[in-house]
């Protein structure tokens, strides 16, 4: 059994979200997740949607060799697995990246939900027209842009305003993680950030990277 302070502690993280999403939270079972902790594995069946309450989940896409690709990462009040509902299979997987708390909201109860509550059906259809612009976003970026052009497109789009004419990249990215978004190696991420550097384009201040210039077209 729970005890009173971590039910006092599920109570606030349930406090925290949007009342749309609150109410869906309310249905489910609470539960803590270590770092790097795999909630959903590709191909599996299952049809639980886990509402984030803190933390971070990763969803990717791995092949045989062990290469990954990260699709998304979601965070608190934000939801995952509602893909599941039409009966198929996981379409990928989804870890903890650090420790994470969700409330796991069952197949049957999420049915029952969307069907007294509308005003969230509509909420989770808006999210998934949200979703397939991502998608086809990311499958032109793979099918169009060359791994150079694929990092800068993520340099840029999560930049913001810092010193002067300067941005920075607030999420602290490791060439690994960088690597697994774009779809390419860390070596070759390790390059080309390198010669991005030496050219005065960019730089790091407390692990996080500062864009001083526009970035060239070509690499």
């Amino acid at each position: 059994m729970p005890s009173k302070q971590g039910k006092q502690s599920s109570a606030g993280l349930l406090a925290g979200l949007q009342p749309i999403v609150r109410e869906l939270a309310e249905q489910g079972t609470i539960r803590q997740y270590r770092a790097n902790t795999l909630l959903i594995t590709e191909g599996d069946l299952g049809d639980t949607v886990f509402v984030i309450l803190s933390g971070t989940l990763r969803v990717y896409c791995s092949d045989a060799t062990g290469r990954e690709i990260t699709l998304a990462h979601y965070g608190p009040g934000e939801y995952v697995g509602e893909m599941s509902l039409d009966g198929g299979s996981r379409s990928a997987n989804v870890a903890a990246e650090q420790a994470t708390v969700c409330a796991c909201v069952s197949g049957p109860a999420m049915r029952k939900h969307l069907a007294s509550h509308p005003d969230f059906a509509l909420e989770l259809i808006q999210r998934l027209i949200g979703r397939a612009r991502l998608a086809t976003e990311n499958a032109r970026s793979l099918a169009l842009l060359d791994a150079y052009g694929r990092l800068t497109q993520l340099l840029n789009g999560l930049a913001v305003k810092y010193n002067g004419n300067s941005q920075i990249v607030d999420e602290r990215l490791t060439h690994l993680a960088i690597a697994k978004r774009i779809g390419c190696t860390r070596e070759l991420v390790s390059r080309i950030l390198r010669d991005l550097e030496s050219g005065g384009f960019i730089s790091v201040e407390d692990r996080r990277f500062v864009i001083h210039k526009k970035l060239p077209s070509n690499w």
